[in-house]
């Protein structure tokens, strides 16, 4: 090999080592190391499986003890309605409650007797873990049976290893790709792989949120569920690869 091609393939090395993520192994260059180190990010887009629900209420009454008594039964309502839909127990899970006075703003616009009647406030949420494809006929069990806030739904996988490591396996393809279009253009032939690593990169929830009215049980009856579909969900890995070169 003339010296230009090695002084070529010194350069190649040196151009990739300077550009290597903080953390990577850096890659010592002489004549002696002829590789070619690769940075490839992919990734793979799957449909959600799985869904956790959020439900809740909020219920008034003109003093606390009404207001309680009020809670007790929307809270019992609602949890009794899901638990018929077939959702185990221990699928639901209490995010919050509280008792509490209504502040004087949150009713500034009411009449005096709508005021008297709202002196106490009780708030009850959950989160109800289910599959993706059931997640509409929870929110809408739910919010028939007085769940009054609710409505974000965050979208998972039952298996979140299986698409990153789907998406690393994507990345060092593309790495692969890469460093034999390299090998080919300076005229070598690509070797093995000899060193890899990854990092996987997972998308921030996308939650949807909706707040639902209160309705009678004469009216959702014949009221259908929301048209409410799973949540594409993308993971990326970012592979950083060495490979020998012959």
């Amino acid at each position: 090999m003339n010296i230009s091609r090695l002084t070529a393939i010194a350069l190649c090395n040196i151009a990739f080592v300077f550009a290597l993520p903080l953390g990577a192994q850096t890659i010592a260059v002489n004549k002696e190391n002829r590789t070619i180190a690769i940075t490839a990010t992919d990734k793979v887009v799957v449909m959600a499986d799985t869904a956790s629900v959020h439900i809740g209420f909020i219920a008034y009454g003109p003093d606390s003890d009404s207001a309680y008594a009020t809670g007790s039964r929307s809270s019992n309502a609602i949890i009794k309605a899901v638990s018929a839909a077939g959702v185990p127990s221990d699928a639901i899970e209490s995010e919050s409650q509280n008792v509490a006075p209504v502040q004087e703003y949150q009713v500034d616009k009411l009449t005096p007797a709508e005021k008297a009647q709202r002196k106490f406030q009780v708030t009850l949420s959950w989160t109800v873990r289910t599959s993706a494809d059931d997640a509409a006929r929870i929110l809408d069990l739910a919010a028939k049976a007085g769940a009054n806030q609710s409505g974000q739904i965050d979208w998972m996988l039952k298996d979140e290893n299986a698409s990153q490591a789907e998406a690393a396996a994507k990345a060092l393809q593309r790495a692969r790709t890469v460093a034999e279009q390299m090998a080919k253009g300076l005229s070598v032939r690509l070797g093995a792989l000899i060193y890899a690593s990854n990092e996987t990169q997972a998308e921030p929830p996308r939650p949807m949120m909706m707040r639902a009215a209160p309705a009678t049980m004469a009216m959702a009856d014949k009221v259908l569920p929301l048209a409410i579909n799973p949540r594409r969900i993308e993971k990326s890995a970012t592979v950083y690869a060495v490979f020998a070169i012959e």
